[in-house]
């Protein structure tokens, strides 16, 4: 369970350290946009997002068992965490996050890592989608520009809720967040190793701000950003609070585990390499440990941050270690413009998130699935999606695995997720 930065420091050069400089500066810039956001959608301050990246961002790299992994605030974790949140508020948010950080690390102790590849794909993936639709339904009132008084956290009654104030509308706030989608989009697609996210993100607020568009920022719904990262503290603790978070911490100790396990997948198959999973899991541990003290979120590997990363040039650990030092000094330095950031902006950039959350390239290699997969896909999606997260995880991997069975199947090699 040696962290891979061990390996990769002998023989470490001034050409590896410039490398892995250029690409940790790229990544923070594509980082800080989606931390705030995550946060946003969460129900926590933005800062707390920043903070996340800060603190679990660098332990995930001091302390990982991947090459190039980023790690951070993912959108995977915005619906049980926005759930905690509303039923036991951001103390129980923190104690939650700090139990399963004590899970993450006892199961990398466990060598428990290679148990991902037992969890069934139609299962990751109609969770991953699920997760996706909820995020994308849950950002419609920032990007249409809606100020309703109450938004139900249940799925039929949002989307309810959101239909009956179609009247409210605000076309300059759609679009806002319709021009951010399109610049992400393109700046994507024409310079795929620069950092336009922020840039998309930052020219549509700018564009907002100069034409008076009187559209929601960060800075006008929360106030000002903090200027630097609070005092770790431990959160209060008592049998009944811990018995009481243990089911979500649990659920979000499952959820660190897949997806960062699923980045250092795709990040080998990037670069070739080999990624140790139970070092990579027993990080992940400590990095929500860490970022519990701080009051942070949860934190895993973020597998869109850890592909520019790797993209941007990236040769080892250190980017990501440059990536949480570039946020703090962004947070220290310049919090203000960031506070300037618009809500639709934000919105935008969020439902493209969870538009690539849902894999578009992968749609028509799911209707070629036997039956029984296509079912437990659309089975654990909707549980996600109606029901809960925790349900979702516990039915659909229970099927899954009793079809596996029944099939006598082995574990596959299969493609994980690339959002």
């Amino acid at each position: 369970m040696k962290p891979k930065i061990l390996s990769t420091l002998p023989g470490y050069r001034a050409p590896d350290l410039m490398a892995d400089t250029l690409a940790g500066i790229t990544v923070a810039m594509v980082a800080i946009p989606l931390s705030l956001a995550i946060a946003i959608a969460s129900g926590v301050p933005p800062g707390v997002g920043l903070v996340t990246a800060i603190v679990g961002g660098f332990l995930i790299s001091a302390l990982g068992g991947s090459r190039v992994q980023i790690g951070g605030p993912t959108g995977a974790f915005i619906v049980v965490v926005a759930g905690v949140v509303a039923a036991h508020g951001h103390d129980g948010l923190i104690v939650a996050t700090l139990m399963a950080g004590v899970i993450l690390v006892l199961a990398g102790v466990f060598k428990a890592g290679a148990l991902v590849r037992y969890v069934p794909e139609p299962v990751i993936d109609g969770f991953t989608i699920g997760i996706g639709v909820i995020i994308a339904t849950s950002q419609l009132p920032d990007l249409l520009g809606l100020h309703l008084a109450h938004v139900p956290a249940e799925f039929l009654p949002k989307l309810a809720a959101i239909w009956s104030a179609r009247g409210q509308i605000d076309p300059a706030a759609l679009g806002v967040g319709i021009a951010t989608v399109i610049a992400i989009t393109a700046l994507r697609r024409a310079f795929p190793r620069f950092p336009g996210l922020i840039v998309a993100v930052g020219a549509t607020s700018a564009a907002a701000l100069a034409l008076g568009l009187g559209v929601d920022t960060i800075g006008s719904r929360f106030g000002a950003l903090p200027d630097r990262l609070p005092m770790p503290a431990l959160p209060e603790l008592g049998w009944a609070r811990v018995t009481e978070l243990l089911p979500s911490a649990l659920v979000i100790a499952f959820l660190a585990g897949i997806e960062s396990l699923l980045s250092a997948l795709v990040a080998d198959r990037m670069i070739g390499g080999s990624h140790r999973p139970n070092a990579e899991v027993m990080a992940q541990g400590w990095a929500n440990i860490g970022s519990a003290l701080f009051g942070g979120l949860p934190a895993t590997g973020a597998i869109a941050r850890t592909a520019t990363n790797v993209r941007a040039g990236a040769r080892t650990p250190v980017a990501g270690l440059v990536h949480a030092v570039v946020i703090l000094i962004v947070m220290m330095v310049a919090a203000p413009l960031a506070g300037a950031l618009a809500m639709p902006a934000l919105a935008g950039l969020l439902i493209l998130t969870a538009w690539n959350m849902t894999e578009p390239h992968k749609w028509r290699h799911r209707l070629t699935l036997r039956r029984s997969d296509e079912v437990l896909l659309a089975m654990t999606m909707l549980l996600t999606v109606l029901a809960d997260l925790t349900i979702a995880i516990g039915v659909g991997v229970v099927a899954g695995l009793a079809l596996r069975l029944a099939r006598r199947d082995v574990p596959s090699d299969w493609t994980p997720p690339s959002h």
